[in-house]
């Protein structure tokens, strides 16, 4: 018989949800040495800024592939790699609070592929609508739009559940639209980049992502969730 002291105290997180995190953890372990004289020397402590220069994501890269009809590559690679580099260890230690928690949910109703789908496409959509917007000329870095895309499928699983138990589905975007009106009010109070239009896109593609990776549908979710 098990009487479960063999059991882990910690709930495992799915594998897939740390290759996504410990290049993040990376990052800041080594921009974080650097800025303590920890390695790398004097120079080390322009290490983050030199960071950002190397990977964050300026919404002008995407008018400028328009206008010149081609692809830059090393502009598209920073639609994608703008989301592993942040503005501080506070920064990047809330995105990987975010990412840990909900991202082991995410990965273990809708599959590993799944999160990878939702997680990459919530930061890409972020990118792309951040760019689109006229006027925006702030750079963007981190993983917040992609983290905002896990809030947005575990919005469709609160959805879903309501939907099944005919409540109110509004309810489900009580979290989001917490967060929203945070990221708000600290920019009435502090001033900021506009980059929560960034998360808001990534909650929109994450939720909207959740209806096509979700096999066999919002049904097939439901069956899951009553064995849970």
């Amino acid at each position: 018989m098990q009487d479960g002291h063999n059991h882990s105290p910690l709930n495992p997180v799915p594998p897939v949800v740390w290759l996504v995190l410990l290049p993040i953890v990376a990052m800041e372990i080594v921009l974080n040495a650097g800025s303590l004289g920890l390695a790398g020397g004097p120079t080390a402590i322009g290490w983050r800024n030199d960071a950002v220069q190397r990977f964050a994501l300026s919404p002008l890269m995407l008018d400028q592939m328009i206008e010149a009809g081609r692809w830059n590559w090393g502009f598209v690679m920073r639609f994608v790699t703008y989301g592993f580099v942040h503005a501080s260890l506070t920064h990047a230690l809330f995105v990987a609070v975010f990412t840990l928690a909900l991202g082991k949910m995410v990965a273990e109703v809708f599959r590993p592929w799944a999160f990878l789908v939702i997680f990459f496409g919530a930061g890409l959509s972020g990118a792309l609508v951040y760019s689109a917007i006229p006027g925006v000329a702030s750079g963007l870095i981190g993983g917040y739009p992609a983290a905002y895309g896990l809030i947005g499928a575990f919005t469709f699983v609160i959805w879903a559940r309501l939907g099944a138990e005919n409540g109110n589905r509004a309810r489900a975007f009580s979290l989001i639209g917490f967060m929203l009106g945070l990221q708000l009010l600290f920019g009435i109070l502090f001033g900021g980049t506009p980059d929560w239009i960034a998360d808001a896109a990534g909650f929109a593609a994450g939720f909207g992502l959740s209806f096509f990776v979700v096999p066999g549908g919002p049904s097939h979710l439901l069956a899951r969730l009553r064995q849970r």
